[in-house]
């Protein structure tokens, strides 16, 4: 037996392939929305991919389980209570089937969301693995608040809040300590709010380090599961939906994106996301563009900012960046909503100032400061007194609640958000001198922690 781990960084996403030797067959479970590294690992182990199992409608990425079924034959498998619009065999509690040598059985694990599997696999009678989904992860467990409007079935997060506590606490803490944990994500994931470094673990150890697998009561353990969940980005719905359809094939999709040359007119009124490095971007940009920078997070706050019933154009520095890109933007489904993606920007009318941050740390005052990071970050990390607190997936809906009169300055805690934060700002308050503190903000994190 083999069990394969593939990540995406971007997405803090793991998908796994588990090999049969004995039968040269694999089963994936939680592809990401490229299959071609599974058709890989195949190829390289002389074996073929006879299942999918999905462990839930994933909100975050777009699974590619609907392609490999099509392009293998593979089953897809998913609990009955996803109402999957796909052909699939239902896997639920009390089924299992074999491959080689190893026997895979179907957990119910609600919480994360109504229709969450967890998946046991055993060899020879012993129980090994257990893939967890979003169910449990590494020092954390799943949010309950992402299903309130989408899915098949949708539940009010505290009632998820309290199935979670009885799937963790009456299955998967049930099963022996040296059981493998194998979770779909990873640190830095929006599926969950405290997620650990490392990319396995195992029961025991969960048992002794997680936090939420502390003794609790129910109602203790929900009060604390839903206090301070980071946002829920606008995409998460879409992608429910699209994964309980099926997404259409990746590559095709990805080539059907028009490729515009540079200096093309673009319509008026569009949505312009600018992928340039902010100090070329304030330099001069078409009017009214985001500045969302080629980075780690750029999906995210793709679909952070950017809802799924907006179209967008696509600009990038050069053509690698651009096609990088197309394809982050594949990995949520939004590759429909490009307009047309192009190098280089056409017409740079508009500048951002400079902002002239000794000016600034002696007189304060003198501006308006807008806090864009999440709503737990400016209230537990405080930086500047009587700042307005407008996290960065809100900004475009509530940028005119911004005072004018002063030049604002907008800040988060390293750069990357204020840059995508002020020339929303900048396009909403015309007239309006808008400044973005970047990288500076953390010489001023390091003095408010000092006081």
């Amino acid at each position: 037996m083999k069990i394969e781990q593939f990540e995406d960084k971007g997405l803090a996403h793991f998908s796994y392939a588990i090999l049969s030797e004995s039968a040269r067959q694999i089963v994936l479970i939680d592809p990401a929305r490229d299959p071609q590294p599974y058709y890989d690992f195949a190829k390289a182990n002389d074996a073929k991919i006879v299942s999918v199992i999905e462990t839930h409608p994933h909100a975050d990425f777009v699974s590619s389980h609907l392609e490999i079924a099509q392009a293998t034959g593979a089953v897809i498998r998913v609990s009955k209570l996803l109402g999957a619009d796909y052909a699939h065999e239902a896997f639920d509690e009390g089924q299992e089937f074999t491959v080689g040598q190893l026997t895979f059985r179907a957990l119910n694990t609600p919480g994360h969301s109504p229709d969450s599997l967890s998946i046991v696999l055993r060899r020879e009678g012993k129980d090994e693995a257990v893939f967890t989904g979003d169910t449990l992860f590494i020092g954390d467990v799943g949010r309950p608040d992402l299903r309130e409007s989408a899915g098949n079935m949708t539940a009010k997060r505290e009632e998820l809040a309290k199935q979670m506590y009885h799937s963790l606490r009456d299955k998967l803490m049930k099963l022996a300590n040296t059981v493998l944990v194998y979770p779909a994500h990873g640190a830095g994931s929006l599926c969950g709010k405290a997620l650990a470094g490392g990319s396995s673990s195992t029961i025991g150890d969960e048992k002794f380090g997680n936090p939420m697998l502390r003794d609790l009561s129910e109602e203790a353990f929900v009060k604390e599961l839903l206090a301070d969940q980071p946002f829920i980005p606008k995409y998460f719905g879409y992608d429910v939906d699209l994964n309980k359809k099926g997404a259409p094939a990746y590559a095709p999709s990805v080539q059907e994106v028009k490729r515009l040359a540079p200096g093309t007119t673009l319509e008026a009124g569009a949505v312009i996301i600018d992928t340039r490095p902010e100090a070329e971007f304030k330099k001069g940009h078409v009017a009214g563009a985001i500045n969302i920078q080629q980075g780690g997070k750029f999906e995210t706050w793709l679909g952070s900012i950017v809802g799924p019933e907006e179209s967008f154009y696509l600009l990038a520095a050069d053509e690698a960046t651009l096609e990088d890109l197309i394809q982050k933007t594949a990995k949520i489904g939004y590759e429909a909503l490009i307009k047309g993606a192009l190098v280089g920007t056409p017409a740079a009318e508009a500048t951002m100032p400079q902002l002239d941050v000794a000016a600034f740390r002696q007189h304060p005052e003198q501006y308006t400061i807008v806090d864009i990071r999440n709503a737990a970050e400016h209230r537990d990390e405080p930086i500047f007194a009587g700042s307005l607190s407008i996290p960065l997936p809100e900004l475009r809906e509530r940028a005119q609640e911004i005072p004018q009169g002063k030049p604002v300055v907008v800040h988060c805690a390293g750069g990357y958000r204020s840059a995508a934060g002020s020339s929303i700002v900048a396009d909403a308050l015309p007239g309006t001198d808008v400044l973005d503190l970047s990288e500076a903000v953390k010489s001023f994190q390091s003095a408010a922690a000092g006081h």
